[in-house]
């Protein structure tokens, strides 16, 4: 659709929007309700989730101090519980928190600039959702980051504020330089405040992206066990460039099909050829066009997030995958029956062209924190069929 059919939209969705509350919903918002009546369609439809089972996941913002002590308080049982692996062969993976870290570490080749990007990561946000139930006593939902809400200083937003009801604040302020694409931030050491604040990392790195880079694992596969403080640089450079609403709403409203939508969320752009019509590098000192899957691990910084592999090692990853899979969703739901049963990309992260096609009937498991069992792609593409049944507000 043009772009012009979606401004229209925004503007008819207005009406659904609680007048008391209009000051606060954004654009995205605005686009989510106006694809709303579509995802309603396809539930009555669903033999698996109905209107009485349907949860609903909301921003950490939105949620009560209460509810994100819970959710906290879930976290942290998980990295108090036994990891279900191996200790020989994953020696490094200690809690159950660190087997979410493991598999996804095992996966990121396939599972990063393919196919399987979007319906993975779907699949692993809502089982761990659902492993925080199910061995926690977990009651609630996994909370989504709105990164646009926060993008001009993210460092004070609820997420990261440091507060008891955050998912910790900022790394201590240390000497360390710049990325290759960023200048550095004001942390990039040790969390210091919040719940998280005696985490100890244990996996990875592999591809570390942070500046010092953390030591070495002892095993080559990233599997031993290099225990460390969890280390952030929350900063906004990025955030305020390519995570702001804006850049959300131009994601979701000028990407035609599934192919434009992933690629444009994933990527982080190098050479200039490859750059977007409407992007000039030169406004931004030459960086990179950053897509917002990359530019948020990024403005959280520190050790996991520049480190692809083992990005799950910081609490926040399920927040802002969330925010992915929320994205997505709302992508889906403006055009629900042409916007579902779709893929596209390889299966190869780093060949892209010539590796085999992905299909819808590919398959995905996620092993010792999976459900015992092995899903199709095709399952894992709607929000209320297959294991799913749930929403966004």
């Amino acid at each position: 659709m043009a772009r012009s059919l979606w401004l229209l939209l925004l503007a008819a969705s207005s009406s659904l929007v609680d007048a008391s509350k209009s000051c606060e919903k954004d654009d995205v918002y605005k686009l989510q309700q106006a694809g709303k009546h579509q995802l309603e369609a396809r539930l009555a439809k669903s033999t698996t989730c109905t209107k009485e089972n349907l949860q609903v996941r909301r921003e950490w913002g939105d949620i009560s101090k209460a509810d994100r002590r819970k959710y906290i308080d879930a976290m942290l049982c998980l990295m108090n519980k036994p990891s279900h692996l191996n200790p020989t062969e994953y020696p490094g993976a200690q809690t159950r928190f660190d087997d979410f870290v493991a598999v996804h570490m095992n996966q990121t080749m396939f599972i990063h600039g393919t196919g399987q990007f979007l319906a993975w990561h779907r699949y692993f946000t809502w089982s761990f959702e659902r492993v925080l139930r199910e061995e926690c006593g977990y009651t609630g939902t996994q909370p989504y980051w709105n990164w646009g809400r926060w993008a001009a200083d993210p460092a004070s937003s609820p997420l990261f504020d440091g507060s008891d009801t955050s998912l910790s604040g900022n790394g201590r302020q240390i000497d360390h330089g710049p990325t290759d694409y960023f200048p550095p931030g004001p942390g990039g050491g040790c969390i210091y405040s919040g719940p998280f604040v005696n985490m100890t990392v244990r996996l990875g790195p592999l591809a570390p992206l942070s500046n010092p880079p953390p030591a070495r694992n002892p095993l080559p596969n990233g599997m031993g066990d290099n225990p460390r403080c969890l280390s952030r640089d929350v900063h906004n450079y990025l955030s305020s460039r390519f995570t702001r609403t804006q850049d959300i709403v131009t994601l979701i409203a000028d990407s035609p099909d599934i192919l434009a939508f992933q690629d444009r969320m994933q990527t982080v752009t190098f050479r200039p050829w490859e750059q977007e019509a409407t992007y000039d590098p030169a406004e931004h000192n030459g960086m990179p066009l950053f897509g917002v899957h990359a530019a948020g691990h990024h403005t959280i910084g520190g050790d996991p997030a520049g480190d692809f592999f083992t990005s799950p090692n910081d609490p926040a990853f399920y927040a802002h995958h969330s925010g992915i899979d929320r994205t997505w969703a709302i992508w889906q739901w403006l055009d629900l029956e042409n916007r579902t049963e779709v893929i596209a990309g390889g299966t190869l992260m780093f060949d892209p062209f010539n590796s085999p096609k992905a299909t819808l009937d590919d398959v995905v498991g996620l092993g010792v924190v999976g459900e015992g069992r092995v899903w199709r792609i095709r399952d894992l593409v709607s929000t209320v069929d297959g294991p799913f049944c749930y929403t966004y507000e």
